[in-house]
């Protein structure tokens, strides 16, 4: 092909060619997905995402994914981070879980949700509350009945520090069974392991943690989970009562979920509504949200924005009532 056949050839399907590259960047997004995890290995978020990597590269959604952990800061570092380098981040999910609304609210955070564009919850993880399986204590009332006596006869443990969701869980809790959740001992331990040593000594009389991580604590059989945060009983543990039928109207759900960088294109929004939808009818999905005892919760676009305003107000006001957080 001569100088001038080329020329012609490429002004006239090279053009075309460039559009395409230009206007259909879903065809290059599909391809591989990158989650940024802001938090050290093996943590909830770091397990989370690599599970739903894992799920949407095996299961063939995607043809690959990565992972990148970007600790510090409480997680605000890869916060920073995928705002100051949104323009080259466009394969790019951040996930994220109830405390980037938490911190925000204790203005830990400078930054909050709204400061990236939300795209899919895809899990629930609900509270749970864990005795040592010698404990006396048979029922959630029977841990109330013995802090009215005397708050200081239960002291929780939980695996972050003062104020954080184990803490506000566990206060929640306290506070809806009528007694003075101001007065609640809660004993901080850095890691959920640390805590769980913590009750097993006999230091803590209570565990709150996430039922996911409770469930595989009590698989072991040196504990008991007394009762959780959902609304009714979960499937992947039937046993485990809520603390609605101890009569304790409380329902928390601590979501898990992804977030891309501000200025991220509608269109690629919406493959990943897809792509995130798409995975629940994998087996892959299944064998490992059921193994890790996870519950779907899948909130994309304008739904996961609404929820996360709702729940924006709602801590906000538990935290305003138990002291955390001042008008």
């Amino acid at each position: 092909m001569g100088v001038g056949k080329l020329i012609t050839y490429f002004r006239t399907y090279g053009f075309v060619l460039i559009v395409l590259s230009v206007f259909s960047p879903l065809t290059v997004a599909a391809d591989r997905v990158h989650l940024l995890i802001p938090g050290g290995a093996g943590g909830g978020w770091d397990t989370t995402a690599r599970g739903v990597g894992e799920a949407l590269s095996r299961s063939g959604l995607v043809d690959s994914a990565s992972y990148e952990n970007m600790s510090g800061g409480d997680g605000s570092k890869a916060i920073a981070y995928l705002i100051e380098t949104a323009s080259r981040q466009h394969n790019t999910l951040l996930i994220s879980s109830t405390p980037i609304i938490l911190k925000s609210l204790k203005n830990i955070f400078p930054q909050s949700y709204k400061d990236l564009i939300p795209v899919a919850a895809v899990i629930a993880d609900h509270g749970a509350f864990v005795v040592t399986a010698d404990s006396k204590y048979q029922s959630w009332q029977q841990v109330i009945d013995d802090y009215r006596l005397d708050p200081r006869n239960v002291k929780v443990a939980g695996g972050s520090v003062r104020g954080s969701m184990d803490h506000l869980v566990a206060a929640l809790a306290f506070k809806k069974s009528g007694v003075d959740a101001r007065q609640m001992r809660y004993i901080p331990y850095n890691a959920g392991a640390k805590a769980m040593v913590g009750l097993l000594s006999k230091e803590t009389q209570l565990l709150s943690t996430g039922l996911s991580e409770a469930i595989a604590l009590a698989r072991q059989g040196e504990v008991r989970i007394l009762a959780m945060t959902a609304r009714k009983r979960v499937e992947y543990a039937p046993d485990v009562p809520t603390l609605v039928e101890s009569g304790v109207d409380v329902e928390f759900t601590n979501w898990r979920g992804f977030f891309a960088a501000p200025g991220f294109p509608a269109e690629r929004s919406q493959y990943y509504h897809k792509l995130l939808r798409d995975l629940y009818d994998t087996s892959e999905w299944d064998e490992i949200r059921v193994s890790r005892g996870w519950t779907n919760l899948y909130l994309a676009g304008q739904d996961f924005v609404d929820f996360l305003a709702k729940q924006e107000r709602e801590l906000g006001k538990i935290m305003l009532d138990l002291g955390m957080v001042k008008k």
